[in-house]
């Protein structure tokens, strides 16, 4: 999308792109094949239920937590500041929610997130426009040309280079720092493992004996017209809730046998429950998250614990990439970070107690608690004492 007001240097929409190495792309051919005998892609990766709630939780939760830019004053402190950052995608481009998601998927997926640059009439850095990672190729730096350089074919057909002047190139865990590691590829056989289970249970349940009983007669066999005649009768007097409780009566000598085979015998759910497992461990996400609470407690704090891990070994690796990345954009001696506070905020009652703590020890004022709280602050008459000072003998106990 071309604005007006703004050039683009070499860079065109996402939805643009398409390349040879595009996930998508390898699928319809039927690329990348895996002993369970499947293709496994970005779409048939993510049509498994619980890969697709993990990264979308990732995603989400990190999205939803806000990317401040701040001033470091030289004196200890931090000065919160504006920047092109809280906007990135612009102001016709995706939301700042949107923006982070979309960043975060393709990291997560791809542990790559290349970010294209536009900038305004003044050569400023103006917004940053996602790019997937599946229409880009990385060449590495040579003594030629010594820093990395992106190429992405374009819907021009054109083939577009981009250097990092021109692109950000955000890396996951990656072995030689030039592509991520995706985990589509490195997951690739126990993603199909998962996704082959899918398709048996599918075509089972398509295909397969999903029938109540076999009747079979007890003497001599009978003709196929009469077996019609018996199984309508069947129907007719046995079948249906309207028949419930009744006593059926057939002039025949039949034996009824159950249907004995179920989804648990056949272990579609033990592995749909191990599915769940694996995408835990692929990542990160505690496995009551992903719905699955049969082998842990659902409460407590077990679970308060688990919650704050996630944040602290799963969410904070991912956004101190970002955050690094993306402070290199900006003037020193600014930089951005995520702010953790709503995520890893306590229960109103714990807060309230933390808080009334804090005040006594001096560690805050009574109007700064009550501004954490989204209290206005304490109205005072001419000439009372202000409660919030605190002597010096008092702040220095807490130390």
């Amino acid at each position: 999308m071309r604005w007006p007001w703004q050039r683009i240097p070499d860079v065109a929409a996402p939805r643009d792109l398409i390349s040879v190495s595009d996930p998508a792309l390898v699928e319809w051919f039927g690329g990348g094949a895996t002993y369970a005998g499947v293709s496994v892609g970005e779409t048939s990766a993510l049509g498994i239920p619980a890969l697709y709630r993990a990264v979308a939780l990732i995603a989400g939760t990190i999205a939803a937590l806000p990317l401040k830019t701040y001033r470091d004053t030289g004196d200890g402190e931090r000065q919160q500041m504006t920047s092109f950052l809280d906007d990135p995608g612009g102001p016709l481009g995706p939301t700042p929610f949107e923006w982070k998601e979309t960043v975060l998927m393709h990291l997560v997926l791809h542990s790559d997130a290349f970010l294209a640059h536009v900038v305004n009439q003044g050569g400023g850095l103006a917004n940053l426009i996602p790019v997937h990672p599946g229409g880009v190729h990385v060449d590495p730096p040579t003594r030629e040309f010594p820093f990395p350089r992106y190429k992405a074919r374009l819907a021009d057909g054109n083939l577009r280079t981009f250097t990092p002047a021109t692109m950000t190139h955000i890396v996951g865990p990656s072995p030689n720092g030039s592509r991520g590691l995706s985990l589509i590829e490195v997951a690739r056989q126990s993603l199909a493992t998962t996704i082959a289970g899918d398709r048996a249970a599918a075509k089972m349940y398509g295909t397969g004996f999903m029938v109540g009983g076999l009747v079979t007669p007890r003497d001599d066999d009978i003709e196929e017209g009469d077996g019609e005649t018996i199984r309508k009768n069947l129907h007719e007097r046995a079948g249906g809730w309207e028949h419930a409780g009744e006593l059926a009566f057939i002039n025949r000598k039949l034996q009824l046998d159950k249907w004995k085979m179920t989804a648990e015998e056949a272990q579609f759910l033990q592995s749909r429950q191990y599915q769940i497992e694996e995408v835990a461990r692929w990542t990160g996400v505690p496995p009551h998250l992903l719905m699955q609470t049969e082998k842990q407690t659902s409460w407590g704090t077990g679970v308060a614990e688990q919650n704050r891990g996630l944040g602290r070994f799963t969410l904070l690796p991912w956004t101190r990439r970002i955050e690094e990345r993306l402070s290199r954009l900006l003037a020193k001696p600014r930089f951005v970070e995520f702010e953790f506070a709503g995520l890893e905020r306590p229960t109103p009652e714990q807060e309230i107690r933390l808080l009334i703590e804090q005040v006594e020890h001096g560690l805050l004022t009574v109007d700064e608690a009550r501004k954490i709280r989204n209290l206005p602050p304490l109205e005072r008459a001419p000439g009372d004492v202000v409660p919030d000072d605190v002597d010096a003998d008092r702040v220095e106990a807490t130390r």
